[in-house]
């Protein structure tokens, strides 16, 4: 299970929990509080000007939502080689030490920094969730971090991420206890405090690092976020394309029931590696023959779930249900991908179009889910009928055959655009063009 962002609409307020079936509304370890890993910062090197964002004109009446990659080519960098992907130069590196939180002895490392431009944002945002695309050999790992700023004043830098595609070098991990009175970070998601002042713009941060006396360096290819704030949305939205439904391979998370109690047991926890693990599939991507021999091994179904788990676990929320985190994992397949949200069911056919399935995040009672009503539940949507009722594959199901089910078109968008506002992983093969955003109002993808 996971812990979804907060999300308002102007006529649903629901604090969202990702987990695949009902879950506590305050999550064991929410308010823990505990130190940050780096036990040493490494400097920071900003542009010497730093201008205030300039609002972008914003259509009247438009849902709030945005999301931008980020320019590797400007911005402030120390000990950083490389304009996309950005890497780890030969000077101006940093030395510290990793202190790990979950167990493991202090590592030393040398790293480098990049900060980008401030990104205007064209509305007051309420949050932001970071996506990056990396990657991160053996003895390697990086870390996200946002800045926002409004009112004439600065955040801190709020930790999104200690991340590594692997697990043998560090644990990767989100960042409790930061909050303040501008905001907190829950678990992947920056949400401004309802007293803090408005926000207009950000900046993100990406530390790179590696074992001290290793010469392999990461590599960061894409790093971006999605900035949002509440909206009214139109519910059910009129079916204005035609019927489709793309082949997904369908797996249950169900047969996976208490598999692996260290990674979050398989079964009900499970909804958003197995939903991610459905994409990664489609797009004829994912571990290999040799990869599933060596985890989990040969005696498990579907194995790539299980290895999908694995491979986006979160330490400190326990969880394998990170929305930038799977992302992040599908990104090392050769796909390239990202966290935003759409307006409505008709943002995501155009995706289905170019033959993109998109894993969605729900909340709330949904006629036909397996268990009537989620407090978080994450599925994908491969198509529509031709009345536009929604074809997904839904994980929540006993057996892989069940996973394909078809949701009303209205009771689908009330738990998604209702339950999350929209939220969706893009998943796509590198390089494959996107199709083109609605005109008019701000791209969010």
């Amino acid at each position: 299970m996971r812990r979804a962002p907060r999300f308002a609409t102007a006529v649903i307020i629901a604090a969202v929990l990702g987990a695949c079936v009902p879950a506590p509304a305050t999550r064991p370890d929410a308010t823990a509080a505990s130190p940050s890993p780096i036990s040493t910062e490494p400097p920071v090197t900003t542009p010497s000007v730093r201008p205030t964002p300039t609002p972008i004109a914003q259509p009247a009446n438009a849902p709030a939502v945005s999301f931008v990659r980020a320019d590797l080519a400007r911005g402030g960098s120390s000990g950083i080689a490389g304009t996309g992907p950005l890497t780890l130069g030969e000077s101006g590196l940093a030395h510290g030490s990793y202190d790990d939180p979950f167990g493991r002895s202090s590592i030393a490392f040398e790293s480098g920094v990049w900060t980008s431009d401030w990104t205007a944002v064209p509305f007051a945002f309420d949050e932001l969730i970071a996506s990056w695309n990396a990657d991160t050999p053996a003895n390697t790992w990086i870390r996200i971090e946002m800045q926002a700023r409004g009112g004439g004043r600065e955040t801190k830098f709020f930790s999104m991420v200690t991340w590594a595609s692997g697990d043998g070098d560090i644990h990767r991990t989100s960042t409790p206890g930061q909050k303040d009175t501008d905001g907190d970070v829950n678990i992947d998601t920056f949400a401004r405090a309802s007293s803090a002042p408005p926000l207009d713009g950000y900046r993100l941060r990406v530390t790179l690092y590696r074992r001290a006396g290793f010469v392999v360096s990461p590599a960061v290819r894409m790093v971006g976020a999605m900035t949002s704030a509440a909206f009214a949305h139109k519910i059910p939205s009129p079916f204005e394309g035609t019927a489709i439904d793309l082949g997904v391979p369908t797996f249950s998370q169900e047969i996976h029931a208490g598999e692996f109690p260290e990674y979050d047991g398989g079964g009900e926890a499970w909804c958003s590696p197995t939903s991610t693990a459905m994409v990664v599939a489609f797009h004829g991507a994912g571990p290999t023959p040799d990869e599933l021999e060596a985890f989990p091994g040969p005696r498990y179904d579907d194995p790539q779930v299980v290895y999908a788990a694995r491979y986006t676990y979160d330490w400190n929320y326990k969880g394998a249900g990170n929305w930038p985190a799977n992302v992040a994992y599908a990104t090392r397949f050769g796909l390239d991908g990202f966290v935003t949200r759409l307006r409505s069911l008709n943002e995501a056919q155009r995706f289905l179009d170019v033959s993109i399935p998109l894993v969605a995040s729900i909340n709330g009672e949904l006629p036909g889910f397996l268990l009537g009503r989620t407090n978080g539940h994450l599925l994908v949507i491969r198509g529509f009928q031709p009345n536009g009722d929604v074809i997904t594959n839904d994980p929540a199901v006993k057996t892989d055959p069940e996973a394909r089910k078809t949701y009303r078109r209205a009771d689908f968008e009330r738990v998604w655009l209702g339950g999350s506002g929209g939220v969706v992983y893009v998943i796509y093969p590198r390089g494959k063009p996107l199709p083109a955003n609605v005109p008019g109002v701000p791209a969010n993808w």
